[in-house]
């Protein structure tokens, strides 16, 4: 008899919360199963350096079961990079059964300091919860021309994932898109969809994830692929956090506890708290009966129990944002048309 197998591609790996979804799906799939971890990362060290990680956490949590793992070289500002990820996929892989898409790039610069300041003594649980000091670069764009935020969070998945169907439709995969507490809708102008002009790219990202699951998980379910979004509440991100200094880093987690002690149920803190609804949807949701038009945010009350909590998506611009980033695709589907190549020569 065959051994059972499932195939968990996770993009972002090498981030915090990334790293923690691979930790919680390996306590949560069947331990009969042989799973198989792949770990995105832009360079092959660190790729290295994350599966290291894993294959610690597998041998502390004693897993019975198999626990195998590959690596996808993948730089998402790069179509060329995407392309070449979906070669090595369709190579190795008949069938996928996870994907997550941990997208994360942010074009910060700074903070501003005065502004911090204000926003912590005015307003201290806003000021960590939806904080408007964080100093994000405008017009940034990729070596493709495209909007860079636009193309790392939004556009240089939905390609791979939109490439990859076929492998999704014979694992009857689970899609877990990433979105963020702060994706606002005022974040986002139609007008700008690839971001160049926004002085808050990443959330306006998160904002155009939202509006694109909407416009697809009902197509991809008709080809039995489940499609859900999560946002991973407020916690430790190692990428942001190296603009703060000892102080500054102690006086924010600070503030992080007395926002959950005040009743805040974002304020997960830990990347292991933040990945429950990640790993939730993927391995647990009931598609029967559980709601795909619905966020899951990854909760925590005051004690530090986690669960799982909803919030109603606003679908203004569903269509417009689908149909420009429709477009795009058939456009780089003729730019590539004749591209090769073979990202995994080491």
């Amino acid at each position: 008899m065959t051994e059972p197998r499932k195939v968990a591609v996770i993009t972002g790996t090498n981030s915090n919360l990334g790293l923690n979804i691979a930790y919680r799906l390996i306590e949560e799939v069947d331990r009969d199963v042989r799973l198989t971890i792949v770990v995105t990362s832009r360079t092959l060290p660190r790729a290295r350096e994350v599966i290291d990680q894993i294959q610690q956490f597998v041998k502390k949590s004693q897993r019975p079961g198999p626990v195998d793992y590959d690596y996808l070289l993948v730089d998402f500002t790069d179509m060329v990079s995407v392309l070449g990820a979906y070669y090595d996929l369709n190579k190795q892989y008949k069938e996928i059964h996870y994907f997550f898409v941990n997208a994360a790039q942010g074009v910060y610069s700074g903070i501003d300091w005065l502004g911090a300041v204000k926003e912590v003594f005015t307003s201290p649980i806003e000021a960590v919860t939806n904080p408007t000091y964080k100093i994000q670069r405008v017009g940034v764009k990729s070596q493709d021309g495209m909007g860079l935020v636009f193309q790392a969070n939004v556009f240089g998945p939905y390609y791979l994932i939109q490439k990859i169907l076929p492998q999704l439709r014979a694992g009857k995969a689970v899609v877990v898109w990433i979105s963020s507490i702060m994706s606002n809708p005022k974040y986002l102008s139609l007008d700008d969809i690839e971001l160049r002009r926004s002085p808050a790219s990443y959330e306006g990202s998160k904002r155009l994830v939202d509006l694109m699951h909407l416009a697809t998980y009902k197509d991809l379910k008709s080809q039995g692929i489940k499609q859900y979004i999560v946002q991973p509440g407020i916690f430790i991100s190692h990428s942001f956090f190296k603009y703060l200094n000892v102080l500054s880093y102690y006086g924010m987690l600070l503030l992080f506890y007395l926002a959950r002690f005040m009743g805040s149920p974002w304020h997960n803190i830990d990347g292991y708290r933040a990945a429950n609804a990640p790993v939730y949807v993927a391995t647990m949701a009931n598609p029967v009966f559980e709601q795909q038009d619905v966020k899951y945010g990854s909760a925590t009350d005051k004690g530090g129990l986690e669960y799982i909590r909803t919030e109603e998506i606003e679908p203004t611009g569903v269509q417009d944002v689908y149909s420009y980033i429709n477009k795009l695709k058939e456009d780089w589907d003729g730019k590539l048309k004749d591209q090769i190549t073979n990202s995994r020569q080491v």
